[in-house]
């Protein structure tokens, strides 16, 4: 074709192409250039790291938490020995917020890693780092209990998950490992018994990883699903190799996916492993965080799963024991390094959305919910339109939730951080990272980073994983426990100074769950509805405390309180009182103080 042109058309097109090449190459000079100044984690690069800044406005509140961990009684050290730079001892162990003897304050349970996996059998039993459930005295101080309890036990312990599964009453205890994971029955009576075999959960050994209950089919006991991270094996130890910052031993990519486990309560103490059978073994996901929540309005638990360099997962509950993955069509397969999970409604349109916290540079995602009018679930990540995203890139996320802090009926939000990366002087410590406070102010301006503001525990540096919150003291103030790795756990007092109500509740199923687990509640002030779903708000490796607490702001009262249980029934409450503590009884008319 180029042959049948003219000699002048020639020359215009030749001409052309050559400004064209020119304007390529002149481009690609230029982005080379730029390219130069590449951006280090921490380091200000003109045009990149300004662009999104926000500074904190004027009307901030006085969020303030404080270390109180020494003179509640809490004494709990992470680890045991020096580290050795295996993935296996790096992830970190959780914690739970619970009340394991039902005398209305919250006890903690808080997950220890026996020490480094090559340390031996004498030296693992012997280990001093095992967990410990801290019984609370309701003075504001706690007490040891592990040994009395028959908790005391060495693990390479991971992950905690806690639920009322056999319906008596008392909520019962499950501790995911690298190893064999690990179930405790609450006998009631301040002890607990090992049903680990005798249940049906000793038949797996692996990695395992977070976990959480929900009634997936709605036969009235809570089922458990646990997350499999990767398939481990011993890489031969070489000094050289083994200094470096990220050596392939701690290096997830290195390893093969683990399956998942779905366990069907048989309703008589005994589970079933059905994970393949649903369809949510999720054979080609490196699983860290899982999550139950009705995400498609259906009143049936979906399950939300964060992978670690692997595309997370997103199923669908179809209400016949089976799911499908609707992970691509929703928008949220995110392939990052993805740890902990968060979800809430944090703008009050009474859908939950999701915030995922990653690696190092890769930014936290921030999922809101669209509520999609073709009838379709569907995210979208709006974390820098928000204030969740460039801030992020300089750590990594683990353990989040979104929480109430200051009782403005607004949720905000909390992140542990910790690298995961050694130091290059001394292999046997990873770097330390700063944990940030965020403050939910409105629909417009989203989230402000007011970490400087909330207290001298987030100036200072720790390599964090774990982390769960709960009102320990019972005044109204939601507090955090943070759990780092080779180091103390810290526990930080809400001490906010505000005039804002509040309301708490627990709920107590009898044709449900007896834990209440996935029962919905729907709080109206005003104009503006809050929701929650019990036990529905994760982690990392943790459980936040299952009495649901709703901020009011000024307001005296909470004008209708609507309760769907996961058996359908149906409870509605006007007019209810603020600064209370109630216990709600499905199919009960009664609001009872708690206390």
């Amino acid at each position: 074709m180029f042959s049948n042109l003219s000699r002048r058309k020639k020359r215009i097109l030749s001409a052309s192409v050559f400004i064209a090449l020119i304007s390529i190459l002149a481009a690609s000079f230029i982005w080379q250039k730029q390219d130069t100044a590449k951006y280090i984690p921490g380091d200000e690069v003109e045009g990149r790291t300004a662009r999104l800044d926000r500074k904190v406005p004027e009307d901030v509140p006085q969020i303030r938490f404080e270390n109180v961990t020494a003179q509640k009684g809490i004494e709990f050290k992470h680890f045991y020995k020096e580290r050795g730079s295996r993935i296996t001892e790096d992830m970190g162990s959780g914690v739970a917020w619970i009340d394991f003897n039902n005398d209305g304050y919250e006890d903690l349970f808080v997950v220890n890693f026996a020490g480094p996996t090559d340390m031996g059998h004498e030296a693992f039993n012997n280990s001093p780092a095992t967990p410990v459930l801290y019984q609370n005295n309701g003075d504001g101080s706690f007490t040891d209990v592990t040994e009395q309890a028959g908790l005391k036990i060495p693990v390479y312990g991971i992950g905690t998950a806690w639920a009322d599964y056999d319906n008596d009453g008392y909520i019962d205890c499950l501790i995911t490992t690298y190893g064999q994971n690990r179930l405790f029955h609450n006998n009631g009576n301040g002890t607990f018994t090992e049903v680990t075999a005798e249940a049906g959960l000793a038949e797996k050994e692996g990695f395992w990883s977070g976990a959480a209950w929900a009634d997936y089919n709605s036969d009235g006991f809570v089922d458990l699903y646990i997350g499999g991270y990767i398939i481990y094996f011993e890489i031969p130890d070489d000094e050289e190799i083994r200094n470096l910052q990220e050596p392939p031993s701690i290096n997830p990519s290195v390893f093969e996916p683990a399956s998942n486990l779905l366990y069907k309560n048989n309703g008589d103490g005994t589970f079933s492993e059905v994970s393949k059978e649903a369809g949510v073994a999720n054979l080609e996901g490196k699983s860290l965080a899982v999550a139950w929540v009705d995400l498609t309005n259906n009143n049936l638990p979906d399950l939300y799963i964060a992978n670690d360099v692997t595309d997370n997962m997103l199923y669908q509950n179809l209400g016949d024991g089976t799911f499908i993955n609707i992970s691509y069509q929703a928008k949220v397969a995110d392939y990052r390094g993805s740890m902990g999970v968060a979800i809430g409604d944090w703008n009050g349109d009474q859908d939950h959305d999701l915030f995922v916290t990653h690696w190092v540079a890769e930014e936290n995602a921030f999922y809101s919910n669209m509520v999609n009018t073709r009838g379709t679930l569907e995210f979208r990540d709006e974390a820098d339109r928000f204030g969740m995203g460039q801030l992020s890139t300089d750590y990594v996320g683990w353990a989040t939730s979104f929480v109430d802090i200051n009782n403005d009926g607004r949720e905000d939000l909390f992140v542990v951080n910790g690298h995961t990366m050694q130091k290059t002087e001394n292999s046997q410590d990873m770097i330390p990272m700063e944990d940030r406070i965020f403050w939910n102010r409105n629909n417009e301006d989203g989230f402000y980073d007011i970490s400087e503001l909330a207290g001298a525990y987030f100036k200072e540096e720790w390599v964090g994983r774990g982390g769960a919150y709960g009102d320990y003291n019972n005044d109204g103030q939601q507090d955090l426990f943070i759990v780092n790795h080779d180091a103390p756990a810290v526990l930080l007092e809400n001490q906010t100074q505000t005039a804002n109500q509040w309301l708490q509740l627990k709920l107590e199923g009898t044709e449900s769950n007896k834990s209440a687990i996935g029962t919905k509640i729907r709080l109206t002030v005003d104009d503006e509805v809050q929701i929650r779903q019990v036990g529905m708000q994760p982690s990392y490796l943790s459980q936040n405390t299952l009495i649901q607490q709703f901020g009011l702001g000024r307001a005296c009262q909470a004008d209708t309180l609507f309760i769907r249980w996961p058996s359908g029934e149906e409870q509605v409450f006007t007019n209810v009182k603020a600064n209370q503590r109630l216990h709600i009884q499905e199919g009960d008319s009664a609001l009872r103080n708690l206390n």
